[in-house]
């Protein structure tokens, strides 16, 4: 402990502040709060909801938010597209700044995966204007099925393999002069006129 504190009097003040709101002798912390207190996830509710979905292992067992955590733990967590594997060196309640957060686990895990050295697709240069149908078609093309916005049509509309949808076309009201009480020239054809 003593080196830690000689690194930097401002992370020591902030160590010595967590193990002061830490828990006393016999007390646990739950899973859930520590995994958020130690910043490996964003919010506590989506630390809890990590462990009902079985993305959080302690000693290889899958856990319950609420299960109690002690110090030489193995924590496993899944998260985003990368797993994390931390041994529990100090147990806290209170979420911390990052570099106090890193001193109470030892992280075991794999390197984060490369990020990818080219452009992102899509990127258009500013002032250009907005893009074309046949532009479009090529920036999702080369996002894939799955980029930004990219989420098909709703239900009952058409989409590919959709059963549902009528076989006239897009469902809805349809094309030019479909709206009721309307002929295709655009004149009353029954009932009353609207203004």
């Amino acid at each position: 402990m003593a080196s830690e504190s000689a690194e930097d009097p401002g992370t020591a003040a902030a160590v010595a502040a967590a193990e002061a709101a830490g828990p006393g002798s016999g007390e646990s912390v739950r899973i859930d709060s520590w995994i958020w207190s130690v910043r490996l996830v964003k919010t506590r509710s989506l630390g809890a909801a990590a462990c009902k979905g079985g993305h959080v292992r302690v000693n290889g067992e899958r856990v319950k938010p609420s299960h109690s955590l002690r110090v030489g733990d193995e924590v496993r967590l899944r998260a985003e597209t990368r797993e994390r594997i931390v041994v529990v060196k100090r147990l806290i309640r209170k979420r911390v700044g990052a570099p106090v957060a890193v001193q109470c686990y030892i992280d075991n895990s794999p390197p984060p995966p490369p990020r990818d050295a080219v452009a992102p697709a899509g990127v258009r240069d500013r002032g250009t204007g907005r893009p074309t149908k046949r532009d479009r078609r090529e920036m999702e093309r080369l996002r894939g099925p799955a980029g930004p916005g990219a989420f098909g049509p709703p239900a009952g509309f058409g989409g590919p393999g959709d059963q549902d949808a009528p076989a006239g076309g897009t469902g809805g009201r349809g094309g030019r002069g479909a709206r009721r009480g309307r002929d295709s020239r655009g004149g009353a054809s029954g009932g009353a006129a609207r203004p």
